[in-house]
């Protein structure tokens, strides 16, 4: 993209961005750049807001900070300073403790009616992939950063992936922007500064153009991967069940080993999980798809288990037992009622369900099942335990002691969204509310 308000009105137009704009803004020239050519581009500056992280890491930080403020000002845009942890934690570096607050600082900003821009531009690029290279990593740490991505639940543009740093210096200069300068961007104990300033020079000396050739092998590398993960995500949602988000194990393991690998990645990709090691993958599919039928293996990985049960593979989300015993009230039906593994129970208008006229100036409570429950059921005869309807519908057991019951007027009248009590089961015609049950939004 070239550097102009006119490119970047285009850019903007292609993305379709029209509502509010975050910016994250360091005070360094290039997101300085970004920033006067979003300011120059819009006519509504005030849905631009300038975001400064403050890592706490250099003495000078205040100061850039205040410096980023008056820029602000200066450019008529929104200003919001965010101060996070960037204490490394063990086993991670320096660079990596900061970026991972800096991202999710963001994250927990980002709505879905939100869009964040990044500075980063073709320097930034060629680093990032020749690190990921170092590093071992597969096709789609190869292929770079992608221009759109998501971030939370906005969206995150970086218009300037194609723009040489030579390009924004020279906007700089001739637009008379003034900068702050990170001492830290030139010590070379820091793995991304030991490769601009000591390896890429030398590369550059004997491969004339290399930045083009290495960026245009990430090109063939994301569109590799994209195709890959294209075919990926078919297979696996033909092995995939909604409801339950597991998997079909038999039908996984009619793969190759390879295939099995791209299939459980893809799985996790689509439950928001990151992408797990070779170890990880190892595990699941060696000790939990492999294993005897009768066994409980169980792999930890990022707040959540994978476990298998009825010969599929689930996602088990890490919840408190003594969560999972507090009552609640649900004072207004009408309003979705969050609870504690957020997960919500809301209601809506149906031709069959819960009896409007049982929930009038009823009282409404959510429990969790404590052994003994017994529901009757529209169209089967007597009264079920909850034990016996969880063992017909191959629920898992971790899943029983989260199902919410619904009591109304002390009586047991839903489990979930998956059963209504006969004795509050709307008559032919008559108004009624169906439960839903899903994650909290």
């Amino acid at each position: 993209m070239k550097l102009t308000s006119p490119d970047l009105s285009s850019f903007l137009q292609s993305y379709s961005v029209n509502q509010k704009i975050f910016i994250g803004y360091s005070g360094g020239v290039d997101s300085h750049v970004l920033l006067h050519l979003l300011a120059n581009s819009l006519a509504k500056k005030q849905n631009i807001t300038a975001v400064y992280i403050h890592h706490g890491l250099q003495k000078a930080a205040d100061e850039w900070q205040l410096h980023c403020q008056h820029i602000s000002a200066d450019l008529g845009v929104q200003f919001l300073a965010l101060p996070v942890d960037a204490q490394a934690n063990k086993g991670e570096s320096p660079e990596e403790a900061a970026r991972n607050a800096r991202y999710q600082a963001f994250a927990n900003l980002i709505t879905k009616e939100n869009v964040l821009f990044f500075a980063q531009h073709e320097q930034d690029q060629l680093e990032t992939v020749l690190l990921q290279l170092f590093r071992g990593a597969g096709l789609k740490g190869l292929s770079g950063m992608p221009v759109e991505t998501q971030i939370g639940a906005g969206r995150l543009l970086r218009p300037l992936l194609e723009t040489s740093q030579a390009e924004i210096l020279n906007y700089a200069n001739t637009h008379q922007l003034k900068w702050v300068e990170d001492p830290s961007n030139h010590d070379t104990v820091y793995d991304r500064n030991y490769l601009r300033h000591q390896i890429l020079p030398l590369v550059e000396q004997r491969w004339q153009g290399v930045h083009q050739s290495v960026l245009r092998s990430a090109k063939h590398c994301a569109d590799a991967q994209q195709l890959l993960s294209t075919k990926a995500k078919l297979d696996m949602l033909a092995l995939y069940d909604k409801n339950s988000q597991s998997l079909d194990i038999s039908a996984l393991l009619l793969n190759d080993s390879l295939q099995q690998q791209w299939l459980v990645r893809e799985w996790m990709n689509h439950l928001n999980l990151r992408m797990p090691s070779m170890k990880v993958l190892d595990s699941i599919l060696g000790d939990i798809c492999l294993a005897r039928s009768d066994a409980n293996p169980v792999v930890q990985f990022e707040g959540c288990t994978i476990r298998r049960y009825q010969n599929r593979l689930y996602r088990v989300l890490e919840c408190e037992k003594t969560d999972c015993l507090t009552e609640l009230k649900w004072l207004n039906i009408e309003q979705a009622l969050v609870l504690s593994d957020n997960t919500q129970l809301s209601v809506m208008s149906s031709e069959n369900g819960i009896a409007m006229r049982y929930l009038n100036d009823a009282q409404v409570c959510i429990k969790y099942r404590s052994g003994g429950e017994k529901i009757g059921l529209p169209g089967r005869s007597g009264r079920h335990s909850l034990k016996k309807l969880y063992q017909e519908a191959n629920i898992p057991p971790w899943q029983r002691e989260r199902l919410p019951l619904i009591y109304i007027d002390g009586q047991i009248a839903a489990i979930a969204d998956l059963w209504i009590s006969s004795k509050f089961y709307a008559h032919e015609n008559e108004s009624c509310y169906n439960i839903v049950w899903q994650e909290s939004s």
